[in-house]
Parts: structure tokens; C-alpha cells; sequence
């Protein structure tokens, strides 16, 4: 059988860019690479190490993925996933990494090698959900014990008094008992050689009685909203219709489409579709728009949107490996798109993602089309499926089962 190596060879021979453009990306990469086999010894660490990561270096696949998922495959294949619900990140990655071209070529080079996984998401069990243990506040600091000479201090103060005048006993034992208190309730650095009057210092150098602090009742504790992160309903998706395409004049791979979104004015979108589309097929199109993405320059023409199209679990170059996402027949551009579920409908997307949060690349990976063909983003946490669609229906692909939306 062929060596984790071996694997991770074949998918950089399909893509080489997995081992890194720069001296320090391809350095960087191969030391991830030799620590992943370390990584699979403690899956539940694993798993926390990987919630915030889309990939364990930078933004895009590197040979350190591919080696972790092939490091990972024997723990899934004689565990299956539904063992591990409590690991939904960890499932979520390794179902990422084996949807990869790369994989998949890789795989049909060396048969038999690491092969793909099929889970269905919607049959793994709901995660236990444990609420956070409630914090704990420390204890101010104690005030220190009072000093071990405060009964000598009483002795002599009673003493005193005694000696003075006999008469004045009772007063002089009442006078040493406030005294004791007085001096039990002061902060001093010593042991005190007189009893504290009034609160101040009796001019040999003793310290300010501090005033008593009056107890504050103990606040209720507060309770900590659950974490949410990254929600499918910041994306703004649209219907739109593609007014005109063309070939971008310096980018073999992309096309140039005006769309109508149900704006003043067209958006200008590059897609890199000239592989698998003809612009006869994209001309006219009703289509799906993702319209919140940070413009991004493409070749010297600003792109600003991006067309949400289904891929083949099979890979893009299968025969129509990729094709459009369809909202339902009679929808109109600017019609907004929404998941489905009670916290999704009515929430309102994002005006703009912010690269930096990678949200879009944090929800993406639970895209697919059912079997239904309909498309759907499955929660990786709870495994609910969250059917996407208009007022009108739910978006369908035109012939892919279990596609990958991007």
C-alpha cells in the first residue's frame, strides 16, 4: 500500500502549487507537513486547533493538508464519523480536504490509497452542547490577621485604667474593649503600643486607621451569550441575470459578465468558467450573485461579485463537472436569497465581508446540493440542513447530487 509520502507526492504532481510558490512558503509548508502525524495522537485537540482553520497554512490547500488528511484517514475509516460528533470541525476539514482535485487525482493514481470517505452529513447525531462553566471570581485579598500584640495591647490599656483610679475600672474595661476593637479592625504594619483613638495615629509613628468598607452585595453572576461565529445569513446572495459576456482581454481562464442584480447599474463579474462553459450558455442566464465579497482586481478589470456554481463530487473536469446554481423559474434579478430556519430568514447579510473574518470560507464547505438536487448549507456543528432559496422555492442545481457551492 502507498506511504502517506507517496500520497502527498501524487496530489502535488496534479497540483503543484501545494508545495508552496516561495523558498519560506515551501520551508514553512514542509515543517507543518513532518509535525501532522503528531497532530492525529490527540483528536480532540485536533479538532480545536482546526475550528478557526480553513487550511493549516495561509488561505489556500498546501501538502501539509493533504498529509494531515491522509494521517487522518485511518482514524475515520475504522471509526466512522458518527463515533465522533463531538469533533464537527475536525469532519468538516477532512471532508474539505478529500473534495480537493488534487485528492481525488491523487487517488486515482494510487487506487485503493486513502479513498474518499462518504458521509452523510444530515445522519450524523447532534454534538452535546455544553454550557460554558460559569466563571468564578477570586476572592479580594484577605485582610491580614490582626497583629499578635492586640491582647497585650488590651492587657495594658485595662491596666492602665485600673491604676489611675479604682473607681474607674468600668470604664476603663469598656475603654480597653473598644480599644481591642478598634485595633482588630485597623490595618497596622506592627504590633501597636496603645490603643487607636478616633482613628488617627497617637503620635508615636502608629498608621491611620483605614476607614471600614461597607460589604457590597455579590453581583449575579453574568451569563455569557453562546458564541455564534461566522452565519450563512451575513452572505448577501441575489438572483441576477447575465446581460453580457465576453473573453477578459489578458486571462485565458476568465470570462467578463455585466449582470443585472437589481441595482441602478450592472455589476462587472470576472468567473473563471471559459474551461467549462461557452458564453452561449452564460449569455442570458438566471443565475445566483454573492454580491458582498470585497471587490477584487482580476488581470486589471475589478470584479465585483462572484457566481455561485455547483462542482461535481467527481471533480470540475469531470464531464459537467460544473454547472449553475438556478433560483426558481420566473425569479426576477435582485430577489433576495435566504436559508432557511428561524435564525436565518430575517437576519440581515453583511454590506461587505471582511476578508480578514473569512467568513464566506469558514461557511462555505457545508454547501452542497441533497439528493433532491436542491441546494442546502448543512450546519457543521448541529448537522441541521438549511435549504437556500427566494420567496418563491428552493435553488436547485441542474443535474449534480452532493456538489460542492462555490
Amino acid at each position: 500500500m502507498s506511504t502517506v509520502s507517496d500520497f502527498v507526492k501524487a496530489a502535488e504532481r496534479a497540483d503543484p502549487t501545494l508545495a508552496g510558490s516561495s523558498d519560506k512558503d515551501k520551508a514553512e509548508i514542509a515543517k507543518l507537513s513532518n509535525e501532522t502525524e503528531g497532530y492525529v495522537k490527540d483528536l480532540s485537540a485536533l479538532n480545536e486547533k482546526l475550528t478557526p482553520l480553513t487550511y493549516l497554512y495561509s488561505n489556500a490547500p498546501s501538502s501539509a493538508d493533504i498529509s494531515l488528511y491522509a494521517h487522518l484517514h485511518p482514524s475515520l475509516i475504522n471509526a466512522p464519523p458518527t463515533q465522533h460528533p463531538e469533533k464537527p470541525s475536525l469532519l468538516r476539514y477532512f471532508l474539505q480536504i478529500q473534495s480537493l482535485d488534487s485528492v481525488k487525482s491523487a487517488q486515482k493514481e494510487l487506487p485503493n490509497s486513502f479513498p474518499s470517505l462518504d458521509i452523510d452529513l444530515s445522519s450524523l447525531p447532534v454534538p452535546e452542547r455544553k454550557a460554558p462553566p460559569p466563571k468564578v471570581k477570586k476572592d479580594k485579598k484577605a485582610a491580614p490577621a490582626p497583629a499578635a500584640g492586640v491582647a497585650e495591647t488590651v492587657t495594658n490599656a485595662v491596666n492602665a485604667a485600673a491604676s489611675s483610679a479604682s473607681a474607674a475600672v468600668s470604664a476603663a474595661t469598656e475603654t480597653a474593649v473598644n480599644a481591642a476593637s478598634a485595633v482588630k479592625d485597623a490595618v497596622v504594619g506592627g504590633s501597636p503600643s496603645a490603643p487607636v483613638e478616633g482613628g488617627k495615629g497617637n503620635g508615636n509613628g502608629q498608621k491611620k486607621e483605614k476607614k471600614e468598607k461597607k460589604e457590597k452585595a455579590p453581583k449575579a453572576p453574568a451569563v455569557k451569550e453562546e458564541p455564534t461565529g461566522p452565519l450563512p445569513s451575513m452572505i448577501d446572495m441575489r438572483v441576477g441575470r447575465v446581460l453580457d459576456v465576453k473573453r477578459h482581454p489578458d486571462a485565458d481562464s476568465l470570462y467578463v459578465e455585466s449582470i443585472d442584480v437589481g441595482e441602478e447599474e450592472p455589476r462587472t463579474v470576472c468567473s473563471g468558467l471559459v474551461k467549462y462553459m461557452s458564453e452561449d450558455q452564460i449569455r442570458g442566464a438566471t443565475i445566483v450573485v454573492i454580491c458582498n465579497l470585497k471587490p477584487v482586481t482580476m488581470r486589471g478589470v475589478k470584479s465585483f461579485a462572484m457566481l455561485l456554481c455547483a462542482s461535481s463530487k467527481d471533480g470540475k473536469d469531470a464531464p459537467g463537472g460544473i454547472e449553475f446554481v438556478l433560483p426558481p423559474e420566473g425569479s426576477q434579478p435582485g430577489e433576495r436569497i435566504y436559508f432557511e430556519g428561524e435564525k436565518y430568514e430575517n437576519a440581515k447579510p453583511e454590506a461587505q465581508l471582511n476578508p480578514k473574518k473569512k467568513i464566506f470560507e469558514t461557511i462555505q464547505p457545508g454547501f452542497t446540493t441533497l439528493e433532491t438536487r436542491e441546494a442546502a448549507w448543512i450546519d457543521p456543528e448541529t448537522k441541521t440542513v438549511h435549504k437556500i432559496r427566494t420567496k418563491d422555492g428552493v435553488l436547485k442545481a441542474g443535474t449534480l447530487v452532493g456538489a460542492s457551492l462555490s
